[in-house]
């Protein structure tokens, strides 16, 4: 996944395939020249040559955790989605029509004035059904009832398809449960992330406070909470564990779950949250579910009570009155993420709507600014990547014929969606009023649950997509063996499309995005999903030998990356994404190789085709992060910090080191018998 998780606008991006119109040459050169810091020798750092002059010129506003190319790119699609929401909004549109959705959910948003009216009384059904618990029967009736509405307690659970039969979809059980993000916050001994424990405890209790406790039931509220979640993340699995797909697949009927964590009553939990016909699960992680049922008689009631108060207002904080809203920013924002203050309300309030029904806002998004033709254009483009990609695999010294047979039939059966879905989601069943931000919010967390269960038993359709088009963001994936790309990906933002060359097309785009995808299909993981997207052992046993050498290199080239303070890089948690991102750039470079641009190698603004490719990758990874946030990003995401996906895979082709006469004794120089090469 390329992942910003951010929105983004729709251009009309011209791919010139043929014909292209080059940047015009002027003294202030284009948007390329403009970043660069020429008082950094390439060789040295290239991802602070190729962005540091606009890194300087670029601080980190005080309202973000991060600043960057998806940020520009966001900027102005949250204008333009505020227009969209606007004009529904004021339209007086039909009960149950589309833009009566839009219109009112965002109005709901922006109503602080009966926001603040409301306080905690949104959630007075939830808490009234919590206070109410007597015993275990009770409590996993509220469990149930929380997950429908989107409350992670005790565990986590989601419809996918299964990963050894992707006809069919499949309910999982995953770890889950916990307030901090994942288990090393628990545990890790850093004076950083003691400091952050420390924070975490702090702010629990002050929110049991603004539910109305006093300072000894809060603190003692404060004090189960964190020992169940510090029991549940002793038997929660680490990041890098979580990606093996055969280890976190787990198949069983309901009374082998039942077994291993007898004190859940299990049927009870599924009838509950309308899922009484399932018969099987898929458990990621049976020692989690083991150590669950293990807590359940470890805790009293009242400890458990405390655990669901605190996930249900740690949840929904956000579409509450102000002071649940700025403690909930005190510690996610300035303690988590180093922000110094709020977004803006009508972000916040945009991006809640697009979590809630993003394909509404898409639906009226793609008419205003995009068309079929650009989708084409893009498509195009994908195709170009895809032939290079198979030619890559048919040359590889180290694959078997019979492998890359398999291989190349993978690549070719590979579902390509470009821009936006050709069939919408139906959104009749969601019930949306301009009288309660929270309820709205929940309403649609149930929506959202209740279409996921109702998949069970059903076909699979793979036309859905799991990204609106105005997202930017792109994925691949294995279980229907696709890659999408959503329109928004792909934008070069406030450049005119007569300045975008090929080699920024073919590195911004093609690199970056297409083959970065495209190669998550034959990754550490990918690799393992045959052509219809099952878990199948398609390799030899001496391919498969030969890829784990190439990839333990990677894994070591990156472990020895320091990111902040005493942080590595888990190259085995980040391998995925670290393969793709030179798999992405050695495609987009070959494929780049057959353009008319490549070909002729006249200089632009003093760049040749080859300089001016390189740096338009690094372009995609522009951008910078507040300690805080990059301490957080090491700890939780399998994707490196934006300038290690630059200076790590360029580090490893030689035809950058050309570009630039990267030197023996620098930086980015890596010995030969140290480059990793996989495609």
């Amino acid at each position: 996944m390329k992942t910003f998780n951010l929105l983004g606008n729709i251009l009309m991006l011209s791919l010139f395939l043929c014909g292209t119109v080059l940047p015009q040459q002027t003294g202030k050169g284009d948007f390329l020249t403009r970043a660069i810091d020429k008082s950094v020798n390439p060789g040295v750092d290239f991802f602070k040559y190729a962005t540091g002059t606009w890194m300087k010129n670029n601080p980190i506003p005080e309202s973000e955790r991060a600043w960057g190319i998806g940020n520009l790119v966001q900027e102005e699609t949250y204008e333009r989605l505020k227009n969209i929401l606007k004009e529904a909004e004021n339209s007086k549109a039909l009960k149950g029509s589309n833009e009566q959705k839009l219109g009112d959910f965002y109005f709901s948003g922006m109503d602080t004035v009966d926001i603040e009216k409301q306080g905690i009384t949104p959630l007075n059904p939830e808490l009234k059904k919590i206070n109410s618990i007597k015993n275990n029967k009770d409590l996993f009736d509220a469990v149930a009832l929380l997950q429908q509405e989107g409350v992670n307690v005790m565990f986590g659970l989601f419809v996918d398809q299964d990963a050894k039969n992707s006809d069919e979809w499949a309910l999982y059980m995953w770890q889950g449960g916990l307030g901090l993000p994942n288990r090393d916050y628990y545990f890790r001994k850093d004076s950083r992330t003691e400091n952050i424990r420390n924070e975490y405890k702090t702010h629990v209790i002050q929110m049991f406070k603004l539910l109305g406790e006093n300072n000894v039931d809060a603190a003692k509220d404060g004090e189960s909470v964190y020992a169940i979640e510090t029991f549940l993340a002793d038997s929660s699995r680490k990041l890098e564990d979580l990606r093996d797909p055969y280890k976190n697949y787990n198949k069983m009927t309901i009374a082998s779950l039942q077994q291993i964590a007898p004190s859940v009553g299990w049927k009870e939990v599924f009838d509950r949250m309308g899922a009484s016909k399932v018969n099987s699960v898929v458990v990621g992680q049976p020692e989690f579910y083991k150590a669950l049922s293990a807590a359940i008689n470890k805790f009293d009631i009242n400890q458990w009570k405390a655990y669901l108060k605190w996930h249900l207002i740690n949840t929904y904080a956000n579409r509450l009155s102000s002071r649940f809203v700025k403690e909930n920013f005190s510690f996610n924002g300035r303690v988590m993420s180093g922000v110094k203050e709020e977004r803006p309300r009508w972000k916040r309030v945009q991006d809640a709507t697009e979590n809630a029904m993003g394909e509404l806002l898409g639906q009226v998004y793609v008419k205003k600014y995009y068309s079929p033709k650009t989708k084409k254009r893009y498509e195009v483009l994908v195709n170009n990547m895809v032939n290079a990609f198979a030619e890559r695999i048919k040359k590889l010294d180290w694959m078997s014929e019979a492998t890359k047979k398999k291989a190349l039939y993978k690549l070719s059966k590979m579902t390509k969606k470009v821009g936006y879905p050709d069939k919408w989601k139906d959104f009749s069943k969601l019930n949306i009023d301009r009288n309660s931000y929270a309820r709205n919010t929940i309403n649609a967390n149930v929506f959202w649950f209740n279409r996921d269960i109702n998949k069970l038993g059903k076909p699979v359709d793979r036309s859905e997509w799991n990204m609106t088009p105005q997202t930017y963001n792109a994925y691949y994936n294995p279980s229907n063996n696709e890659i999408v790309l959503p329109a928004a990906m792909f934008i070069v933002p406030g450049v005119p499309d007569s300045l975008l060359d090929d080699a920024v097309v073919y590195s911004y785009a093609g690199a970056s995005t297409i083959g970065h995808e495209m190669t998550h299909g034959f990754d550490d993981q990918g690799r393992q999903y045959d052509s219809k997207g099952n878990l199948s052992d398609w390799w030899t046993k001496q391919d498969e030998e030969k890829f784990n050498a190439r990839t333990n290199l990677m894994v070591e080239q990156f472990d020895n990356y320091v990111v902040l303070d005493s942080m590595h890089i888990n190259g085995k948690a980040t391998l995925g994404e670290n393969i793709a991102d030179l798999g992405g750039l050695v495609i987009g470079y070959d494929a780049f190789k057959k353009t008319e641009q490549y070909k002729e190698g006249k200089k632009i603004n003093g760049l040749t085709p080859a300089q001016r490719f390189w740096l338009g990758y690094a372009y995609s990874w522009l951008g910078h992060r507040r300690p805080e946030a990059l301490a957080q990003q090491v700890m939780t995401d399998v994707h490196a910090p934006n300038f290690l996906r630059v200076n790590g895979p360029l580090s490893d082709i030689p035809a950058f080191y050309k570009a630039f006469d990267v030197k023996k004794d620098e930086p980015m120089w890596r010995p030969e018998d140290k480059r990793v090469k996989i495609w």
